[in-house]
């Protein structure tokens, strides 16, 4: 048998180390990379020719192309993040505020009247509580349909 067999003693703690970080280091370098070619593809600055140009450069030459991308548009990398994080936020806000909402930022007479009997039902509100709240929601909706429908008379 000529094949050498290797034992877990034959590859010493530093040996381990030193691959971990070569890993570690191929990992980044991926990320780096990836980020690089979404930020060529995301930056409105550059045209067709300037990111197929950029593309390429860091495809063909990765490590040339990704270290002058970085030198070149580094600064902006990071403005164009900073922007792309705030517009997420803000549709993310704007999303929730209008589905806390329900879309049309005030619920209806029928919603609010289920919502009390369900209340009623579970003992949170006794009789006369519903008997008012009822009242109110609908001389609410009363007092919106009358608004709604006085006319205007500007002329007369």
């Amino acid at each position: 048998m000529s094949a050498q067999t290797y034992l877990a003693y034959d590859y010493p703690l530093l040996s381990a180390f030193w691959t971990m970080l070569v890993f570690f280091l191929w990992i980044l370098w991926f990320v780096l990379l990836f980020r690089i070619i979404v930020d060529i593809f995301r930056d409105d600055d550059l045209n067709g020719w300037a990111k197929a140009g950029w593309t390429i450069f860091v495809c063909v030459l990765p490590f040339l192309g990704v270290f002058i991308y970085l030198i070149a548009r580094g600064k902006g990398m990071g403005k164009r993040e900073v922007e792309q994080a705030r517009a997420q936020q803000e549709a993310f806000d704007s999303y929730i505020k209008e589905t806390a909402q329900g879309g049309t930022g005030r619920t209806s007479s029928a919603d609010e009247l289920a919502k009390l009997s369900q209340m009623r039902s579970r003992g949170d509100i006794s009789e006369d509580e519903f008997r008012r709240a009822k009242e109110l929601v609908l001389s609410d909706t009363q007092a919106a349909r009358s608004s709604d429908s006085i006319p205007t008379t500007s002329g007369h």
